[in-house]
């Protein structure tokens, strides 16, 4: 009984060396392999109850496990979609197959690195056939709610390179100085005229033209302008018309005291809480913005020179896409040859208790189970999660040297216990010649 135990541990010797030796070979084959995650063996030795004096020996047991919350150093790269996490978390993606098929029911992969291009569908997929998964963004660069739970609201990154864009003005800021000198009596009276660029609902390029009329007195100053504004896609049609008096103290001289709707004005009112005027233009409303009552960043009137100082709209010409980056919070920018940018995906981050229980598949793939537990998904550098990387790789966690000093032990052990099996064989030949 005793001999035969002994036998069997030395067999379960080779068998557990034999199974660090596979994973050694693994992690060693995988050394330049970006994203690999080492596997570990750790033993167990199996204890047989002995009595009597007698004792049997029990063997050992190999169990293997993948360290996935084991991180790899970061490389450069210059492709700007080549994404890796920096920190906890992993990026969502999904087979090219089943995204290909088109049935709507992707199943959601995880990983901590990947190098992304667009395929010619415009989808952001890797050499290993992997498609990045993302929230998609509203029109206007915003992305609403989605439920953090659950990977139903992920979406294949689709890049359209053809892409066209543009933004329509809805708000002007008008910094504008009106010359004093005009309002006094025996001036010219002549109006300045003043031609503003916005950008139509279709991207074409209109203008509000605003004219400033000064009143002028028999005596005096009268410190009074009428604006009216005309817009061009209505043919010079008037959408505002307003009386602007100014302020001569000594304290806020030059500044606006008083805005008033003129005879059948047909914009809206001025808000002096803002200073805003909304005007109606062909495409819809657009948000004027004069300066605040008794301050000075909007229009003012001072010495004797008009002088459009700061003129600023929101909107743009249609533009084509240029290139798209992700940046460290994990929103894909795409950018335009106008010089505008638009958020058109978030990728977000996804978070395990344990990590090291996923199901481990090929391309440095990993599947929720059981005994990772439930996973969530967070905005990348939010919550427990760190950061996405573009232009950059994660490199394999194996320590070559590491692996190498392993090889050496195992080779050992691996003798001795093929020494132990040695042995055992001629003590058993022994016990067989004792009848002899």
């Amino acid at each position: 009984m005793t001999i035969s135990s002994s036998l069997n541990a030395g067999v379960a010797g080779l068998q557990a060396n034999a199974t660090r030796l596979a994973t050694i070979s693994d992690n060693i084959a995988n050394s330049s392999t970006f994203g690999y995650k080492r596997v570990n063996t750790d033993f167990h030795s199996l204890v047989i109850s002995s009595s009597g004096g007698t004792y049997s020996a029990g063997g050992v047991r190999a169990t293997t496990s993948r360290l996935i919350d084991q991180s790899g150093s970061l490389v450069s790269t210059s492709n700007p979609t080549d994404l890796a996490v920096r920190g906890r978390g992993m990026l969502p993606v999904a087979k090219a197959s089943e995204v290909e098929v088109g049935n709507g029911e992707n199943q959601m992969f995880l990983t901590t690195t990947g190098s992304f291009r667009t395929d010619a569908e415009g989808y952001l997929r890797s050499d290993a056939g992997l498609i990045l998964l993302g929230w998609p963004a509203l029109p206007d660069g915003t992305v609403p709610t989605f439920p953090r739970d659950t990977s139903d609201g992920l979406e294949p990154v689709q890049i359209n390179v053809n892409q066209f864009s543009g933004e329509p003005t809805t708000q002007i800021s008008l910094g504008v100085n009106l010359p004093a000198t005009e309002t006094d009596a025996g001036a010219l009276g002549d109006a300045q005229n003043l031609a503003v660029e916005y950008f139509d609902n279709l991207g074409t390029s209109e203008s509000v033209n605003i004219s400033f009329a000064p009143t002028v007195p028999g005596t005096g100053s009268s410190n009074e302008w009428t604006m009216t504004m005309t817009d061009s896609a209505l043919d010079g049609a008037v959408i505002g018309e307003y009386t602007l008096t100014f302020d001569d103290s000594r304290t806020s001289g030059g500044t606006l005291i008083a805005v008033a709707d003129a005879a059948g004005n047909p914009g809206g009112t001025y808000d002096p809480a803002t200073g805003n005027i909304v005007v109606n233009v062909e495409g819809g409303p657009l948000e004027v913005n004069i300066g605040q009552l008794g301050e000075s960043d909007g229009i003012t009137q001072l010495s004797d020179s008009f002088a459009p100082v700061s003129i600023s709209k929101d909107g743009s010409p249609v533009g084509n896409m240029t290139s798209v980056e992700v940046d460290a919070n994990g929103f894909v920018t795409a950018f335009f040859d106008t010089g505008i940018n638009r958020t058109i995906y978030q990728i977000p981050l996804v978070d395990l208790p344990n990590p090291n229980g996923m199901v481990a598949l090929d391309q440095q793939t990993y599947l929720p189970s059981p005994e990772s537990g439930s996973y969530f998904l967070w905005n990348a550098g939010d919550g427990p999660t760190g950061d996405v990387v573009s232009y950059a790789r994660e490199e394999s966690a194996v320590d070559v040297a590491g692996e190498l000093t392993a090889m050496i032990q195992t080779q050992r052990a691996y003798s001795s216990n093929a020494k132990v099996i040695q042995t055992v064989d001629e003590m058993l030949q022994e016990t067989t010649n004792i009848k002899r």
